[in-house]
Order: C-alpha cells, then structure tokens, then sequence
C-alpha cells in the first residue's frame, strides 16, 4: 500500500472519530436534558376486589416517572382501614376516588355513593331477567297489576323506572367482567330515596318485572304503558260520568205574623122598664156571654 492511501486511510480515521464523539456528547446531553425525576407513589401489592378492607400488606411503594397525577396517593398514611369502591389490580397506582371515604368501612355499604340508597328487590330466574342480571348491569323497572278504578280494563304494565344500576345480585357486589348468568333471590338496585319509596310500595302492591339495556342507551324511552285489553284490540269504555250535583238550593223562611190578642168589648148588661100601674122600675140581666171583636 502506497503511503498516499495510507495517509488518507489515517486522516479519515480520524475524522470518523471525531464526528463520533460530538455525535455522542451531543446526545448525552440531550438525554441528560430530558430526565424526568421519578417520584414513589403508593401501589397494590395484589388485585383488590370491590369492598376490600385495605390493610398495610395490601399496598407497596413503587416508582411514577413524571408529574403525579391528581387524587394519586404518594403516603400509606389514611389508606389502611378504607374500603375499595372499585377495582384495583395488582401494581397499580391507588387513586384517592377508588377508596371510601374514611370511617365508611367496606363491603356494600362502602360502594353507595351518598345520596344514594341501595334498595332490595325480591326477584326469581324470570324476573331477575334469566339471571343475567350482575352488578353493574343497567336495567328497567317494570311493574304489572290493576290500577284503583280501572278493573274493566284488566291488568296493566308500566315502565316505573329506568337506567337504574345493578348494585349487587345476591351476595356478589363485584362486577363481572364476563358477564355469567347466576340465579338469586334478591337484586339490589343504587336508586335515590324518592325512587326507593316508589320501589318499596311497588314491590309490596305490584308485580316487578326487571328488562335488561345497554349501558350505553342512557336517554329514557316515553312508554304510556299498555293494559290488558289493548292486546286484544278491545276498546275500553270511558267510566260513566258521575251525575252533576243538584245545585244547593238556600232554604226558604217562612215569616209566621205574630197572633194578635183579641180584643175584648165590655157590653153594658140588658136594662128593663117595668111599668106597674102608676108605678116604674127598672130591672137588669147580666148577658149570657160577652162579645169577641
């Protein structure tokens, strides 16, 4: 090899090298730039199903590259002793609004939101609409029976209410995921406490009827309800009109005049001339009764 090729050889070795190294130093520095501080925030340490008491085994520190979110809780301090509202699975960050409020325990209760009411109802496999009735299904009330005063139409059927949330079916309050049909006796539904009146007196005077819907379909449907004879195509006849009232007549007074006393006349007695010879004298007779005027 000449030593001209040689030389060019060196220089471009050269070269290359230094373009390395400038290349590098200038994404290191890059990089040393773009580190973002890892802070340690609190994680399960296991899957944590709905109405989980948490306990101190349950939770674990783990790195958060980046800002922390809001609600994401950095401290174990407050969390033990807090029932989970929703799940958490394991290595997962705990946000503040998956937990109970402090002192609200676990279980059912810790899963209403507040202002909300849990209420029973006592349902069977047709009701419970073939048991594929979960928690966190959305599904309508319906209610069947004879309303006051409309017998000659037979039964009738009304929606009662609508997009009501499935709190719990039996015993399970944990939402499942793959949706499995399971029989119960009793389905609790997250109503507000005008709507549990309403579901209380229903379930005890009616017929409850549960129908499945989309979760997705959240706009109520205006259904006038249907009764029995509107299957038949029977036409129902307005109830008789109630006859009009006799109009209140004010009772008439009489004025009865007051009895006048009757006025009695004194009558001078009878006066008789008796003409004896030269002789008069007169002689009187009291009236054998007295004149009324």
């Amino acid at each position: 090899m000449s030593q001209r090729i040689s030389t060019i050889l060196i220089v471009a070795l050269l070269v290359s090298a230094g373009a390395t190294f400038v290349v590098y130093r200038l994404v290191m520095s890059r990089t040393a730039q773009a580190t973002v501080p890892t802070v340690q925030v609190v994680q399960a340490a296991r899957n944590l199903e709905i109405g989980t008491l948490i306990k101190d085994a349950d939770l674990k520190t783990g790195p958060w590259v980046g800002a922390v979110p809001a609600g994401m809780v950095v401290k174990k301090d407050g969390l033990i002793g807090r029932g989970v509202v929703a799940l958490i699975y394991e290595g997962e960050p705990v946000v503040d609004n998956r937990l109970a409020p402090a002192g609200a325990g676990a279980g059912l209760a810790a899963t209403i939101p507040a202002g909300m009411r849990a209420c029973a109802v006592r349902v069977n496999e047709i009701v419970g609409v073939a048991g594929f009735v979960v928690p966190g299904m959305r599904v309508d009330v319906l209610i069947a029976g004879s309303a006051p005063g409309t017998q000659a139409s037979g039964p009738q059927v009304k929606t009662l209410l609508q997009n009501i949330e499935v709190l719990s079916a039996g015993q399970n309050y944990q939402k499942d995921a793959e949706g499995k049909p399971v029989t119960v006796q009793v389905v609790n539904l997250l109503v507000t406490p005008e709507q549990a009146e309403v579901l209380s007196l229903a379930s005890n005077e009616t017929r409850i009827q549960l129908v499945l819907r989309n979760p997705l379909d959240t706009q109520p449907a205006k259904v006038p309800g249907t009764a029995m004879s509107n299957l038949f195509g029977v036409p129902v006849k307005p109830p008789a009109a109630a006859p009009a009232p006799r109009p209140r007549v004010a009772p008439v007074v009489v004025k009865v005049p007051e009895r006048v006393p009757e006025k009695i006349i004194q009558l001078p007695p009878y006066q008789i001339e008796v003409f004896n010879g030269p002789q008069r004298s007169e002689a009187k007779f009291a009236r054998p009764h007295e004149e009324k005027q």
